[in-house]
C-alpha cells in the first residue's frame, strides 16, 4: 500500500459537472449551443473590422484583438469540455492540463491589457480630442497590442514553469470542467505554497495595474463628462464608454474572485461559477455588448446586408431577364 500511495501520476480525470445522462445531454446542447454563437460573434466582428476600411481606427483594432482573444480562449477550453460530457475516461495528460492552462493564461492574461488599452484610448478620445491622432497612433496601437499578448506569454510561461518542481501521487480527480492551475495545487504532494505566492504577487499585480489604469482613465472621463454644458454631449461620451465599462466589470470581477480572493486552496467548489463566467459567458457576451451598443458597427452592418440583399436582387433581375 506505501509503494502504491507513492506513485506518481500523469495522468487526471476531468470531473466536469454531472454524470446524470439527461443533464447531461441538456447541458451539452447549451454549451455547443453557446460555443457556435461565440466563435460566429467574435470571428465576424473580426472579419467585419479587417474588412471595413472606416473602422481601422484604434478603438475598433483593439476591438478586433479583444475577439480574436474571447475566440482563443472558447477554443482552448470548450471543445475539450464538450468532448468530456460523453467521454468514458475524461482523463488528460499533466501536458495537455499545462498546455491548456498555458494558453487560457496567455489570452486571459492579453485581455486584461487590452481592457486597459480600450480604456486608455476612450480616455483619449474624450478628455483629448484633438490630440487623438497625435497620441492614439497605430504605431502605439500596434506596440499595446503586441505588448498584451508578450506579457500574457510570459505570465504563462511562469506559472508553467513552477508547475514542474510540484509531484502529484494523491488523488488524480480534478473537480472542474478544464484543467485550471488551482486544483492541481490541491492535488500536489508537495506543498504549493511558493506557486501559490507567485500566482498571487503576479496575478495580483496585473490586476492592480490594469484595473487601476482602467479606474484612473474613467475617473478624468467622468470629471470631463461633468464639466461639459451639452447635455446631448454627455449621453453621447457616457454612451461610448458604456459597453466597456460593462464589460470590464463582469472580467474583472469573476477573474479577481478566481485567483485573488483570500483561502484559494480550501475553496474548490466556488471555482466553477467564476470560471463559467469569465471562461464561457464573457467571450460569449463581449462581441453582442460593443456591437449592438456601438452605432458605427450597427450601420456598418447595416450597409453590408443592403449591399448583400441589392445584389441578390440584380442577380435575380438579371437571370429573369435571361
Amino acid at each position: 500500500m506505501g509503494e502504491e500511495n507513492h506513485t506518481m501520476i500523469y495522468e487526471f480525470i476531468l470531473m466536469g459537472f454531472t454524470d446524470l445522462p439527461e443533464v447531461k445531454t441538456l447541458l451539452f446542447a447549451v454549451f455547443f449551443v453557446i460555443y457556435l454563437i461565440t466563435m460566429l460573434g467574435n470571428i465576424g466582428l473580426m472579419i467585419l473590422i479587417s474588412k471595413e476600411q472606416s473602422l481601422h481606427t484604434p478603438m475598433y483594432i483593439f476591438l478586433g484583438y479583444l475577439a480574436l482573444v474571447d475566440s482563443c480562449c472558447a477554443c482552448a477550453i470548450t471543445p475539450k469540455m464538450l468532448g468530456d460530457f460523453f467521454s468514458e475516461d475524461k482523463m488528460i495528460s499533466l501536458y495537455e492540463c499545462m498546455a491548456q492552462f498555458y494558453f487560457l493564461c496567455t489570452v486571459e492574461t492579453a485581455d486584461c491589457f487590452l481592457l486597459a488599452a480600450m480604456a486608455y484610448d476612450r480616455y483619449v478620445a474624450i478628455c483629448s480630442p484633438l490630440q487623438y491622432h497625435t497620441m492614439m497612433s497605430k504605431k502605439l496601437c500596434l506596440q499595446m497590442t503586441t505588448g498584451a499578448f508578450i506579457a500574457g506569454n510570459l505570465h504563462s510561461v511562469i506559472h508553467v514553469g513552477l508547475l514542474f518542481r510540484l509531484t502529484f501521487c494523491g488523488s488524480n480527480h480534478i473537480n472542474h470542467f478544464y484543467c485550471d492551475i488551482l486544483p492541481l495545487y490541491r492535488l500536489s504532494c508537495v506543498d504549493p505554497y511558493v506557486n501559490e505566492l507567485v500566482l498571487f504577487v503576479f496575478s495580483g499585480s496585473i490586476q492592480i495595474f490594469t484595473i487601476g489604469s482602467v479606474f484612473i482613465s474613467y475617473l478624468y472621463i467622468v470629471f470631463t463628462i461633468s464639466k461639459m454644458k451639452s447635455k446631448e454631449g454627455r449621453v453621447k461620451a457616457f454612451s461610448t464608454c458604456a459597453s466597456h465599462f460593462l464589460s470590464v466589470s463582469l472580467f474583472y470581477g469573476s477573474l479577481f474572485f478566481m485567483y485573488i480572493r483570500p483561502n484559494l486552496l480550501e475553496e474548490g467548489d466556488k471555482d466553477i461559477p467564476a470560471a463559467i463566467l469569465f471562461t464561457i459567458v464573457v467571450p460569449l457576451l463581449n462581441p453582442f455588448i460593443y456591437s449592438l451598443r456601438n452605432k458605427e458597427v450597427k450601420n456598418v452592418l447595416q450597409k453590408l446586408l443592403m449591399k448583400r440583399i441589392m445584389s441578390r436582387k440584380f442577380k435575380q433581375t438579371a437571370s429573369t431577364i435571361a
